[in-house]
């Protein structure tokens, strides 16, 4: 009884410790977020957040119901969009409700501020479902290692510090707590739990369009299941109602729609979901028959599941066929063919989240976890259970998906998180283990002749007993801890220190990145002066700002698709195309405006009564994600829907993207090239630099004096990143005071009319 009373103190002290901890790491996860409220201010961040905080303060002006049915007339015009059917509600949905409930409370906070901690918080939320998730997996010290590892990863923390109010942010923890949930039914083989898998997989599916690499893995890891004859009834509880209700989950989601059914990367779950029923019942008869009967049976049943699939696949493939994109979505397929995109799709091409990382980046976004995470591959394997091998799958898919967009570094991130920290569990248990297991050893030797006496008894039984307290959790507590011979003392200190100086150097890494790299918001840009003071570039907000408090409610602003969401949430004007993406032939004619001559780009912003065009330029001050930088995804874009624009004529005679004077003659005369570098030519010398040098490109322009005939400059902020342009009702045909020579021209061709006039009337 003593011994039962003192093993149950003992495992409540071990469950506040794990609270105590918990709670830190959920303490960490979240304050190393707020770095870019600290050193900005409480401000969205990016491009598409401002859409869902537009969204979002909608929601909380007009409700739920009324969000469902919100058309936005701002955006695509004249098209306008159906926000409610073109959306994933679950981050604006969740955001809403923490801000309904804080106002029940009688908390008066802004809908923004909600927005902009809505990441951090649900950060925190991510460590515990990866510590449910691997405790699940592995056991508690594992567990509790991934969570610490997860809270501070340099991958997570580029899309979840405070203000990046996208999808991602609750998505996360929304892919890791349905893994959780999905294992969770596997090892219980409980209905409750699978019901909860259900709603778990429907808020994931109502908050990111990554549901679809849920919709592929489950049924990956089925597969291998029944491919290494795993099947059992607590897989079927796990898979079955999830295939079922998962797809009708999917289906409630407006912007997916019938699509759960009828899309290709959803076949995946239907087809394994027969042969989990086949395997099954090969199972049933192998148990029931006797072995004679059992071999007709199975061939029986072979016979007509290969032949019921046969036709299935039949049918899925005449369907698939029809499509020109064999039924997958375009993203899908570039990351089934990584060429397909630059190859037919430039507008998901240019994206840079869609280009493949490079090496560098999987050590700046994972850093020890990039290490550690192979080591925690191999130790799925020992012991092989249904969980660890879906930890194993989970793994080998996140990498190669994270290879070819570097998006899904993030989809990686819990991935390696929660393989490396089985691995460290594993190791911190093993050495700790060595180190406990020799300090016996130690207070032997100074015991004399009746310690030498004790020492000289044979140590089997004390082997064993390590053996099996290892097992049973504390200190050694993992794999390794129980199966491998301890390494001595001396060995087990500096493995510990050396385990502990890692860590270190991972945390103080992920806050400088934190910090440093990913707390700046792209509204809002800073940089070192050379006296170490900070100098702040706020043209974005200032010329949203000109354009909220200038222009007519009702005008129409163009610009590239990357500033829509931008616009019509700070500038509030109505814009042609925006951020979402889903009318290829609208953003083309934008780019093809931007790509041809004024006059001609004038008749077609004009035909789109376009009343104000600007641009984003950073030649003046070194900023390199300017237009000019972006200006040949334009021109694809544009080619891809009007042949007119061709690549070649905007390329230099060797065949490079150049701005000097071996410029491509489409280039010169683009009107892309006229609103960046109108002006631009007389503000060089400032710097000391010659006429006409742009900082970016590192080139002296090609074409530096030009007028302008169709288009008016009315505004240029502070560091001429962003120009502001009229468009003119008709051609502006009086520009003596800005070219004198002309000037002297119209002058004398005036003093001759009149003569003649004067000869005439004579």
């Amino acid at each position: 009884m003593a011994d039962q009373a003192s093993a149950a103190k003992g495992r409540a002290l071990g469950n506040v410790l794990v609270g105590f901890a918990m709670l830190a790491i959920c303490l960490l996860a979240s304050s190393v977020r707020l770095f870019s409220v600290i050193k900005y201010e409480s401000v969205i961040h990016e491009f598409d957040p401002y859409f869902n905080y537009r969204v979002t303060r909608f929601l909380s002006e007009k409700g739920f119901y009324e969000t469902w049915d919100f058309f936005d007339s701002f955006t695509w015009y004249p098209l306008g969009r159906v926000v409610g059917g073109t959306m994933y509600p679950g981050l604006i949905f969740t955001a809403g409700t923490i801000w309904n409930v804080l106002q029940k409370l009688n908390i008066p906070i802004h809908v923004q501020e909600v927005c902009v901690f809505t990441a951090p918080l649900f950060s925190a939320f991510c460590a515990i479902a990866t510590y449910l998730f691997m405790k699940e997996v592995r056991g508690q010290g594992a567990g509790l290692a991934s969570a610490a590892i997860i809270a501070v990863v340099p991958s997570y923390i580029s899309r979840s510090v405070a203000g990046s109010y996208d999808l991602e942010a609750v998505a996360i923890f929304a892919l890791v707590f349905v893994f959780y949930l999905y294992v969770k039914t596997l090892n219980t083989g409980s209905l409750a739990w699978a019901t909860a898998l259900f709603f778990g997989y429907l808020y994931m599916v109502a908050s990111w369009g990554g549901y679809s690499f849920i919709a592929n893995l489950l049924p990956i890891h089925c597969l291998a299941c029944i491919v290494f004859n795993r099947v059992s009834s607590r897989l079927y509880i796990a898979y079955a109602p999830w295939v079922i209700l998962g797809a009708l989950a999917a289906a409630n989601i407006p912007v997916i729609g019938f699509n759960a059914v009828l899309m290709s990367e959803h076949f995946a779950s239907f087809f394994v979901f027969g042969l989990l029923h086949a395997a099954l019942a090969i199972q049933y008869i192998h148990k029931m028959l006797p072995p004679r009967s059992y071999e007709a049976a199975k061939r029986l049943v072979l016979t007509f599941g290969t032949t019921a699939l046969a036709l299935v696949a039949a049918l899925v493939v005449s369907y698939v066929a029809a499509s020109p994109t064999f039924g997958w979505t375009g993203r899908s397929l570039s990351l089934l063919d990584p060429t397909y995109a630059s190859k037919y799709i430039p507008i998901i091409a240019s994206v840079s989240e869609h280009q493949p990382p490079s090496w560098s980046s999987y050590f700046t976004d994972l850093h020890i976890a990039s290490l550690l995470a192979p080591a925690g591959l191999l130790l799925c394997f020992r012991p092989l259970t249904d969980a660890s091998l879906f930890l194993l799958l989970y793994g080998v898919t996140a990498v190669y998906f994270s290879g070819v967009m570097v998006r899904l570094m993030l989809v990686l991130a819990p991935a390696a998180c929660c393989l490396a920290g089985l691995a460290l569990s594993e190791v911190t248990s093993y050495l700790a283990a060595s180190l406990a297991a020799s300090q016996p050893e130690k207070e032997d030797k100074g015991e004399g002749a009746a310690g030498e006496a004790s020492a000289s008894t044979p140590a089997k039984p004390d082997k064993k007993g390590g053996k099996q307290a290892a097992k049973k959790g504390g200190a050694g507590g993992g794999w390794m801890a129980g199966s491998l011979q301890p390494v001595p003392r001396d060995v087990a200190i500096v493995g510990l220190i050396l385990v502990f100086g890692g860590m270190s150097l991972f945390y103080k890494h992920s806050v400088y990145v934190a910090g440093e790299m990913y707390s700046a918001p792209s509204i809002v840009l800073q940089s070192r002066r050379p006296d170490g003071g900070v100098k702040v570039f706020d043209d974005f907000r200032e010329a949203y700002s000109w354009l909220s408090h200038n222009t007519d409610p009702d005008d129409k602003v163009a610009s590239w698709w990357d500033y829509g969401y931008q616009t019509t949430a700070m500038a509030n004007r109505t814009v042609i195309v925006d951020n979402n993406t889903w009318n290829n032939t609208h953003i083309a004619t934008v780019g093809r405006a931007m790509a041809s001559p004024e006059k001609k780009a004038w008749q077609i912003f004009r035909s789109l009564d376009v009343k104000y065009v600007f641009v984003v330029f950073g030649g003046y001050i070194g900023y390199p994600s300017d237009d000019i930088n972006k200006f040949l995804w334009m021109v694809r874009i544009g080619g891809g829907v009007f042949p007119d624009i061709k690549e070649s004529n905007y390329l230099s005679s060797d065949g490079n993207y150049r701005v000097d004077d071996k410029a491509g003659k489409g280039l010169l005369d683009s009107l892309m090239w006229k609103l960046s570098y109108y002006r631009f030519a007389d503000t060089s010398p400032m710097f000391g630099a010659p006429r006409g040098y742009d900082r970016v490109r590192n080139a002296v322009i090609g074409r530096p004096d030009f007028q302008l005939h169709y288009f008016e400059e009315v505004f240029t902020s502070e560091h001429w990143m962003m120009r502001v342009y009229r468009v003119l009702d008709k051609p502006n045909r009086d520009n003596r005071m800005r070219n004198p020579r002309r000037s002297k021209v119209a002058k004398s061709a005036a003093k001759t009319k009149q003569r003649k006039a004067s000869g005439a009337l004579a």
